[in-house]
């Protein structure tokens, strides 16, 4: 091939797996900018969708509903962006109306600032909310590109523009309903985010990541403020659902105090709730909040309320004058407000605190320091001991074959004291899990199966080790292959199994450096294995060159290869 049909050959490969309409589940961040399916063709010039709006004027915070509707489509990008810079960057957020056919994107790092597709599957009307950002233009526009099939699709499809109050606007809007509906309530409408600032003087606050900016589209944030017999509460953070907090005295769900701020119908709703053990919060049917604010924008969820020290009227409800545990969580909300489980694992601080005491600036883990020792064991018990333990036996044998440990060969004793090692750090870690669980866990998938599979594995290497027959026995040579066989298999198998713990909640690693982490020690451990048995397998070549060279003939190159490749096998 030319390279000129080589390099187009190329770009349309780039093409096919970077597009719009080419990603059916409808990650298309790659689009953010331009908007453009790559789908190696043009696009066509006449809409035949429509954006409209149920409003013509905004103020920060407002919610704009936003339909995209026209014949059958497939796919849909839709985004806000200033209408005199309409090359800038996606600005404001969205909220969905059904989660089943649209999703929520981050643009120009702007969390939830565009709207795509879940699926291919065939639909003719969108509808979404758009909140308006603090530091919105004065006039913004919605456009949208549609893909109706893999070749035919239109870009950038001009909607209404809507503008804030006193802006002139030199073009009309398009498509918007005469009817302008503004959803801002001073009373409860928080006019601008939470700040730090106060934090550790006036203020117990909990941040994460520590010391983060509230208004940061990645923190989260949650303070008190003792105000006389109340206690004054900001929650801030990146939730399309909800924000909840709870007052626990251990570190494990259930019998707790809590508090949420849920989305619901593009507004807050403040709301108290008792947890009992894992099961769902039950919610209070009776408030003991005040002074309830929210503000939805920039991709935060925020929110703040008061709430008495003491309430004996309300069952459930902690005194806030004591000191506990306290948990920070966020998750999903469907429509109508109804909350679903946290799909990360709730940030909880390391230590009693009263949050009525002495104001402090403190964080928190979202990883259980019993999950942590589980997974730091499991590394230096599968990655470490018994990697070395594998490369003393296959290699030192003949170096230390006449050097002696307690009466065995040095090389022996360093193996198994290795193993047994290698058994011992998996059993402490394998029941470090159940403690912190109580039992079974089934959201761990295939983890927990894979791991009691390398347990066994293991227990059974270390008996059947003890069961060795001596080096001249006719068993001899299949205990050497059940004993290679097993262990092989159990190393295999904890390696896939660590690969798939990593992306468990529980354990908050940085994805996706932790993957790239363990493939490299992996890639490591391999490597050297493979030199050792080149270098082995050079020093046997030479061993019997020696050997003809005064005239013994030793193991042919043949079978000195086929026993390189057994063992790196």
């Amino acid at each position: 091939m030319e390279l000129p049909g080589l390099a187009f050959a190329v770009w349309m490969l780039i093409c096919f797996y970077a597009p719009v309409g080419g990603y059916p589940n409808g990650k298309v961040r790659e689009a953010c900018t331009s908007m453009v399916p790559c789908h190696g063709s043009s696009p066509q010039l006449s809409p035949e969708h429509t954006i409209t709006v149920n409003g013509t004027e905004f103020k920060p915070g407002d919610s704009i509903e936003v339909h995209l509707s026209g014949p059958v489509f497939e796919g849909f990008f839709i985004q806000a962006r200033d209408a005199e810079h309409l090359e800038s960057p996606a600005l404001g957020s969205f909220m969905l109306a059904d989660r089943g056919v649209s999703q929520l994107l981050t643009c120009a790092h702007t969390k939830n600032s565009a709207v795509s597709h879940t699926s291919k599957a065939k639909k003719k009307h969108i509808k979404v909310y758009w909140i308006a950002p603090g530091n919105a233009p004065k006039r913004v526009q919605f456009l949208a590109t549609v893909v109706k099939k893999y070749k035919i699709f239109w870009v950038k499809i001009p909607g209404p523009i809507v503008s804030q109050p006193n802006a002139l606007s030199p073009t009309p809007p398009l498509h918007a309903t005469s009817e302008a509906v503004s959803t801002s309530h001073p009373v409860s409408y928080l006019s601008k985010p939470f700040n730090a600032s106060s934090c550790g003087r006036t203020k117990f606050c909990i941040r994460n990541p520590s010391n983060c900016d509230p208004e940061s589209a990645s923190c989260f944030f949650l303070s008190f403020q003792q105000e006389g017999s109340s206690v004054f509460i900001e929650m801030s953070g990146p939730s399309e659902g909800y924000l909840a907090f709870a007052l626990s005295h251990d570190q494990w769900m259930g019998d707790d105090d809590a508090y949420l701020c849920v989305g619901e119908d593009h507004r807050v709703r403040a709301i108290t709730a008792y947890l009992k053990e894992r099961s769902p919060p039950v919610l209070d049917s009776e408030n003991a909040l005040e002074d309830v604010s929210w503000r939805l924008a920039d991709g935060l969820l925020q929110c703040s309320f008061r709430r008495s020290i003491h309430l004996p009227a309300h069952k459930g409800r902690f005194n806030l004058d004591a000191s506990y545990y306290i948990f920070l969580a966020d998750g999903e909300a469907s429509e109508g407000g109804v909350i679903h489980k946290h799909q990360q694992q709730p940030l909880i601080t390391n230590g009693i605190y009263n949050i009525t005491g002495l104001p402090q600036d403190i964080g928190g883990s979202r990883s259980p320091r019993l999950i942590k020792a589980h997974g730091a064991l499991m590394f230096i018990a599968w990655i470490t001991t018994v990697s070395i333990g594998v490369i003393v036996a296959r290699f030192f044998k003949p170096v230390w074959s006449y050097s002696f440990l307690f009466g065995k060969e040095m090389w022996f004793q360093v193996h198994r004291m290795l193993m047994l090692t290698t058994v011992m750090l998996t059993s402490i870690s394998f029941v470090l899990p159940f403690i912190y669980r109580g039992g079974w866990s089934q959201q761990a998938g295939f983890h927990p199966y894979l791991g009691c599979t390398v347990m066994a594995l293991a227990i059974f290497q270390a008996l059947m080790a003890g069961f060795r027959p001596s080096r001249h026995a006719p068993r001899r040579q299949l205990f050497n292959w059940f004993h290679w066989c097993t262990g092989t298999a159990a190393r295999i198998l904890a390696v896939v199994t660590m690969f798939l713990g990593m992306n468990l909640a529980a354990l908050d690693l940085p994805d996706p450096w932790d993957t790239y982490t363990m493939i490299a020690f992996v890639t490591w451990h391999v490597g050297i294995d493979v030199l050792l048995e080149i270098h082995s397998y050079c020093l046997i070549r030479k061993g019997n060159s020696d050997l003809k060279s005064l005239g013994i003939t030793g193991p042919s190159s043949a079978q000195v290869l086929g026993d390189f490749w057994f063992c790196i096998l």
